[in-house]
């Protein structure tokens, strides 16, 4: 891995660095609000992958420019398409999210502004994630029709199952205070000290025994619900995805057919 010059993780939008043991990556797509597209998930991917195998990294370091963290995938359809991704065959492998939880070293996430959808996801399968007072949080995938699995098996862990339905089913925005109380980040702190904060919290992990710390990650991460792809494959195929994606670009509410539920017995 290259030290100290650019990291080239297969899109344009990420830049990454190597430099005193930290792997740091910059979601750099503000004119869409760091929405990610298929090349930037692969790449966030391919980031925790590079960090596991580097003796010299100890961190993985997750932040973006702009005033916006991340709002989630890329919903216009403007992939970026220069990249050997084939998304028919290699479906969930080519997200980040299992990986950032699989990877031996600190996942740490410095939440600048604005984070929902894969953002959020983003920082419930990391370690660490210090929060700008700026930031904001959303979790809007069932507006959208989608039923995320990763919400699904991480989100009750962070915050309890009462607050993780109401932030699900009321898909309602929180500040970076509230989302101290849950439990959702490690720390909030002034914009302008966001820098200093990820520096002074990485100083701290490094006191810490590595090897120790590596088997405790692991040992912490086996408690973790499994993940039910299945039920997100279901849903992302389904007339309610369509719907919702539709009702985004169209910038209207979607229109929800009703679903009735069987009655026993019936074969319909």
């Amino acid at each position: 891995m290259a030290r100290g010059g650019r990291i080239d993780l297969g899109s344009r939008h990420l830049r990454a660095t190597a430099a005193d043991g930290v792997l740091r990556v910059v979601i750099d797509r503000p004119a869409r609000r760091n929405a990610l597209t298929i090349e930037m998930y692969h790449g966030l991917k391919k980031a925790a992958v590079l960090a596991e195998r580097d003796d010299a990294v100890d961190v993985l370091l997750v932040t973006a420019s702009g005033d916006t963290f991340c709002v989630g995938g890329e919903m216009g359809g403007q992939h970026e398409g220069g990249q050997p991704l084939d998304r028919e065959t290699d479906g969930f492998d080519l997200l980040p999210f299992v990986q950032f939880e699989r990877c031996p070293k600190i996942v740490l996430l410095a939440v600048n502004g604005m984070c929902q959808g894969g953002g959020l996801n983003m920082v419930l399968m990391s370690d660490l994630a210090v929060a700008s007072t700026r930031a904001t949080f959303r979790a809007p995938e069932l507006l959208r029709g989608v039923a995320d699995c990763f919400l699904g098996a991480r989100l009750v862990s962070r915050v309890g199952i009462a607050r993780a339905k109401f932030l699900l089913f009321a898909a309602q925005p929180f500040t970076a205070d509230e989302a101290l109380a849950m439990g959702l980040v490690a720390r909030v702190v002034p914009h302008d000290d966001l820098d200093a904060a990820v520096a002074e919290t990485i100083a701290w992990v490094r006191a810490t025994a590595p090897g120790a710390r590596r088997a405790l990650k692991r040992d912490l991460n086996r408690q973790l619900p499994l993940i039910d792809f299945t039920m997100f494959a279901e849903s992302l195929a389904s007339a309610e995805v369509r719907e919702g994606f539709a009702a985004f670009v169209e910038k209207r509410p979607p229109r929800w057919s009703p679903r009735r539920p069987r009655r026993r017995g019936s074969s319909d």
